[in-house]
């Protein structure tokens, strides 16, 4: 399967090229610089592997939640492509992205909505994907729900950096451990979600590949988040 995956729900400009078992990436943390540097990536890993966009099979679109402007970004690039070449899309959650970056298989999402918030959202690995186990919404910190079953897990995102004091007393020993150093999902693990959402029959037509805000209102405080 040849698959284009498109991640800009944070700082980071990510996008991956998959082409059977070999995969490539551009991944390059650029704050206010998605709308200059995905479509150069999304040409570079295309000619690279001399592929044009109608031999593709699909396309993979990071849905947010996250940055409004970021998320519009990579919607409205990932329509463009597959609207032109007639290709089904695959929309991933970039919690669940974020999550499937990892090496563990408990994982509570936190991603910094600011306003005081946080995109928030549980994971559990199922045969090598992550799958969600609580429902993603926007919340204080000390709101988000509290995975039941007893399990440990493992906090990534920009909100624990932001909000950890807070997080780990609402997480409370559901709380394994914190990995502050993953933030950013990335293109190459939406490629993983896709293929999976399109072998289940999951794709969607071009116009019905929509950002996920969460938010009703739309916002451009601290940067379009």
């Amino acid at each position: 399967m040849k698959l284009l995956a498109i991640e800009t729900s944070t700082d980071a400009c990510s996008v991956a090229l998959g082409v059977g078992e070999v995969m490539s990436e551009r991944h390059e943390i650029a704050p206010r610089r998605h709308g200059a540097l995905v479509l150069c990536f999304v040409d570079e890993l295309m000619a690279e592997a001399g592929l044009d966009a109608g031999q593709l099979d699909a396309v993979v679109l990071g849905r947010g939640p996250g940055s409004f402007t970021g998320v519009r970004i990579a919607a409205g690039v990932v329509q463009g492509i597959a609207f032109a070449a007639e290709l089904p899309v695959a929309c991933v959650s970039s919690l669940a992205t974020l999550a499937q970056g990892t090496d563990v298989d408990l994982v509570v999402c936190a991603q910094d909505a600011r306003m005081g918030e946080v995109y928030a959202g549980a994971f559990e690995r199922q045969d090598g994907l992550m799958h969600a186990i609580t429902p993603e919404q926007v919340c204080g910190p000390a709101d988000i729900p509290v995975p039941a079953g007893g399990g440990r897990y493992v906090g990534v995102g920009s909100g624990f950096e932001r909000h950890g004091d807070a997080l780990r007393r609402h997480l409370g020993g559901a709380l394994k451990d914190i990995d502050t150093g993953h933030c950013h999902p990335r293109a190459r693990d939406a490629l993983k979600l896709g293929q999976a959402v399109l072998e289940a029959g999951g794709g969607v037509e071009a116009a019905q590949a929509l950002p996920v805000y969460l938010r009703d209102e739309v916002t451009h405080r601290g940067g379009g988040q």
